[in-house]
């Protein structure tokens, strides 16, 4: 490759948004589209595997293997941070599962300020990008590329589990993205015929023949280039060799919530005296550049089974070897779907609108796929004759912030989430905990369960429970907001995601939230870059859409 080219746009980062970004751009066969990526292509059969993540993410190759400073509200533990490295992102390693959050989240954005990101705004682009077997409708899109499919295991500890909630009080829901997202049902999942349907399998895949799209992996972006206050350019090093590249129109940056503050703040953008002391010259003082940091906290519980598990089959030598080859070989079994299908949106309060916590219920302990894979002691909570459910907080107060630690862009950054900082979060979680083993409890699945192994049983009390929380708590790798969009100065995007204080440059993915949604971020950050697409091709936004 010469050591010099341009292109009309720069998209940094294959993830969920940038492969979105390269679909869409290069469409227009006029338009010269680079796409890079730090990591490999998505080539090892296991990502496209529905249960393969398992062994896939502790693989430094394509998991960036981040970890949080140590938090001083979970027992000054560190947390581990899995981020996708290879095409598709994170999208190559999360579970799947296909959520937008709740309609008020959007409009909250709407009435901050930001215009053009209400929820009837937003509607028409999470249709666009859709493909649901269920059909269209006021709230689906059906011809999307963004492969949306039902549960796909018909196990009893599903059906016990929604039953359970409903047992307990809630309602029953059929669709936690249409008119209501309250209740206990079943997630749908971004999985086609068998195999993981990534943003890279649903985007990128389809359109790399296109003459005009150059997709360059291996290639991590050391710091975006300027003429004056205009990006021009970034450069990369592949291998041994640093690569000037050019941009004719815009720069963006998809490389999310970590990864594109990171890369502002070593341009030149970010807080005049963080940079001051790494010796970075300011080219635009910014301190909200990398700070807004919010994620998803978690805590589970598991009971041991007395009926055969979804994780029974997949790690157990002699049945998951079966499993695996028929995924392979026929695209059915249970390797051929993901364990974690049982869903719920609850209120931990009357006192609340909408939901403040979520569910994610396997008929399996999803700990035993990386963990310990053959425990079998009665009181090992990695044993996969077990099930579990784990519940997070959705709209924490608490906030954090990324920050560089060197002027190498190898370096990983300093991650500080501040987990349960602020003591409604720490109020939260105790109900949230409380509210899901009510649930785990009720009679459908009591009749099911050879008893609660995690926590011990005798974890009671308030001070037991926040104890609990504190010493095994977690992350649903949801973390966004550290390129928060914004209409005041202080915000680091405006409503268009471009960068304040520069030109030709935006910020395209997860990081431009400015409050986390109520659910998984995947599909919103698909929605997201589907807009900012029509945005930076100086089209006229979808007309907005009325709900109910």
């Amino acid at each position: 490759m010469p050591s010099h080219m341009e292109y009309d746009y720069i998209i940094v980062g294959a993830g969920s948004a940038g492969c979105v970004l390269a679909n869409r751009l290069s469409m227009d066969p006029d338009l010269r589209v680079l796409l890079l990526e730090a990591g490999p292509r998505d080539s090892h059969p296991l990502i496209h595997i529905p249960v393969g993540n398992g062994k896939i993410i502790p693989k430094a190759k394509y998991n960036w293997k981040y970890e949080t400073e140590p938090q001083p509200h979970l027992d000054n533990r560190r947390i581990l941070w899995p981020r996708g490295k290879t095409l598709g992102g994170s999208s190559s390693l999360n579970g799947m599962i296909y959520i937008r959050g709740h309609a008020r989240d959007y409009d909250l954005w709407r009435q901050q300020g930001v215009a053009g990101w209400s929820y009837a705004d937003v509607l028409p682009y999470f249709k666009r990008a859709e493909g649901n077997v269920r059909g269209a409708d006021a709230f689906h899109g059906e011809d999307g590329p963004l492969h949306v499919g039902n549960a796909a295991h018909g196990h009893d500890l599903f059906d016990a589990f929604v039953a359970s909630g409903v047992e307990a009080g809630y309602p029953a829901n059929p669709d936690f993205n249409g008119a209501e997202q309250e209740g206990f049902g079943r997630y749908q999942f971004n999985i086609r015929n068998g195999r993981r349907w990534s943003a890279a399998a649903a985007y990128l895949k389809p359109v790399l023949s296109r003459s005009n799209l150059t997709v360059e992996t291996g290639s991590l972006t050391q710091r975006i280039l300027f003429e004056n206050d205009r990006a021009v350019g970034v450069q990369y090093a592949r291998g041994q060799e640093e690569i000037s590249v050019y941009a004719a129109r815009e720069v963006i940056l998809s490389g999310g919530v970590i990864n594109s503050p990171q890369l502002l703040m070593l341009s030149g953008i970010g807080p005049a005296d963080d940079l001051a002391q790494l010796g970075i010259s300011t080219r635009v003082d910014r301190a909200d550049v990398g700070g807004n940091l919010q994620d998803h906290f978690c805590v589970h519980t598991v009971h041991a089974s007395n009926t055969r598990t979804l994780t029974d089959e997949l790690v157990r030598l002699e049945r998951g070897a079966v499993s695996m080859a028929r995924a392979f070989l026929t695209r059915s079994g249970p390797a051929s779907a993901f364990p974690l299908e049982g869903g719920a949106f609850i209120r931990t309060s009357d006192t609340l609108d909408i939901p403040d916590a979520q569910f994610h219920f396997s008929a399996g302990n999803l700990l035993s796929l990386i963990r310990r894979p053959f425990a079998s002691h009665s009181d090992d909570h990695t044993r996969p004759d077990a099930f579990m459910c784990h519940v997070c907080q959705l709209r924490p107060e608490s906030r954090g912030n990324i920050r560089l630690r060197s002027v190498d862009p190898r370096e990983t950054p300093a991650i500080q989430p501040n987990y349960l900082s602020e003591s409604r979060d720490r109020e939260t979680m105790r109900d949230a905990f409380k509210a899901m083993r009510e649930v785990m409890h009720q009679p459908s699945l009591s009749r099911l369960s050879d008893g609660e192994i995690w926590p011990h049983p005798d974890v009671r009390s308030d001070a037991e429970i926040d104890a609990f929380i504190r010493a095994t708590g977690g992350t649903v790798y949801h973390p966004v907001g550290t390129c928060r969009m914004g209409s005041d100065d202080d915000a680091v995007v405006d409503e268009n995601l471009k960068v304040r204080g520069a030109e030709n440059l935006r910020v395209v993915d997860a990081s431009v939230m400015p409050t986390l949604v109520g659910g998984n971020t995947h599909a919103p950050t698909v929605m997201i870059a589907e807009k900012a697409a029509d945005m930076i091709l100086g089209r006229e936004a979808l007309d907005p859409e009325l709900y109910a």
